[in-house]
């Protein structure tokens, strides 16, 4: 069946469907990973978005549950130029049409993924609209009208919630659309973790009597009002004096509460091989990311080594970096950054 992209500036582009039919609207967005599809789909920082994948086949190991980042596949649709039929993997438990037909997400394949792909660079991230007729100025108008509004809110769990057994730091986790992946980084380093949902107070929080703050990745406009709650909450927990590390929105949100301002980024970074260059040692390493916002903040800890953008601050016993070190799906070049969480949760409790 052929299927339609329709961009909000008037491109089309013509392929077929390959997993569920049916018209759709969103951000379209590329990411250049070449593998960790199954990360991306359930990434909920992708949440309203329309995904296009740069790397031409995708889907080649099938669909691996345990691999999931959350419970849910995220985008709004999912664009690929050849997706794998005959996925081979001792874990596979299905092919990614199958996956995405029986969660009722549109996919689009056999499109020029590399013309689209350009378009975005050198346009900039539009929306777009997915359509099983040939498109017409009506649906390139409600392309433009797309808007992703209360991301945060749609994501994010709904209770308060215990995970893994550790018997070292307890760290109270705030779920923007948290990615699985983190939770297991901590508990993998002893932490009891106790994740919160975007909209639990400061009160509610240290009634757990948490050593460490971890604040998750998430989707949307970080500066957008639906998020001022969780700024105010964020300013509040930190003059507790309590080590806090953000991640991606994390990150973002950190510095709205320092009083920072973000801005959003010409077509962001989403892929596993964004370099970042560490100030303090000058040293690079290849980070996985995700985001389409940007802070604007003197004294980067870390900065994009292709554009010069701020990749991480330093405020003392808290920090954040706008990159995932968690790399669900890699690279793990940054994993030392939660054993820096630990370290300052451990100086904190020795205080």
């Amino acid at each position: 069946m052929k299927v339609y992209l329709i961009l909000e500036n008037g491109a089309v582009f013509e392929g077929e469907s390959f997993g569920a039919a049916g018209d759709v609207t969103g951000e379209v967005v590329f990411t250049t990973g070449m593998t960790g599809y199954l990360e991306t789909l359930t990434d909920q920082s992708y949440h309203g978005q329309i995904v296009v994948q740069t790397f031409p086949l995708i889907g080649n190991y099938g669909i691996i549950p345990p691999d999931f980042e959350s419970n849910c596949i995220a985008v709004n649709a999912y664009i690929t130029k050849y997706p794998c039929q005959t996925p081979s993997n001792f874990r596979n438990e299905g092919s990614l049409g199958a996956f995405l037909q029986q969660h009722g997400i549109v996919g689009l394949c056999g499109i020029d993924t590399r013309a689209l792909a350009k378009t975005i660079r050198t346009q900039g991230v539009m929306n777009g609209k997915i359509t099983t007729t040939p498109p017409t100025q009506a649906d390139q108008a409600d392309a433009a009208a797309y808007a992703i509004t209360n991301a945060v809110a749609a994501v994010s769990s709904r209770e308060i919630v215990k995970q893994g057994a550790g018997t070292g730091h307890r760290v109270a986790l705030l779920d923007f659309g948290a990615k699985r992946g983190i939770a297991h980084a901590l508990e993998a380093r002893g932490c009891e973790v106790w994740t919160f949902p975007h909209n639990a107070t400061a009160a509610q929080i240290m009634a757990f009597n948490p050593a460490g703050i971890m604040l998750s990745n998430g989707p949307g406009d970080p500066a957008e009002p639906a998020n001022a709650p969780i700024i105010q909450t964020i300013a509040q927990l930190e003059s507790k004096g309590l080590p806090i590390f953000g991640i991606c929105l994390g990150h973002q949100l950190l510095a709205l509460a320092q009083g920072h301002t973000t801005r959003k980024l010409k077509f962001g970074h989403r892929g596993a091989n964004q370099p970042v260059k560490d100030l303090a040692t000058g040293r690079v390493y290849i980070s996985s990311q995700n985001h389409g916002y940007e802070v604007v903040a003197p004294n980067s800890s870390f900065v994009n080594v292709n554009d010069g953008s701020c990749e991480g601050l330093d405020y003392g016993k808290s920090f954040s970096v706008q990159f995932h070190p968690e790399a669900r799906g890699g690279p793990l070049d940054t994993m030392f950054l939660f054993d820096r969480f630990v370290e300052r949760m451990n100086a904190h409790a020795a205080e």
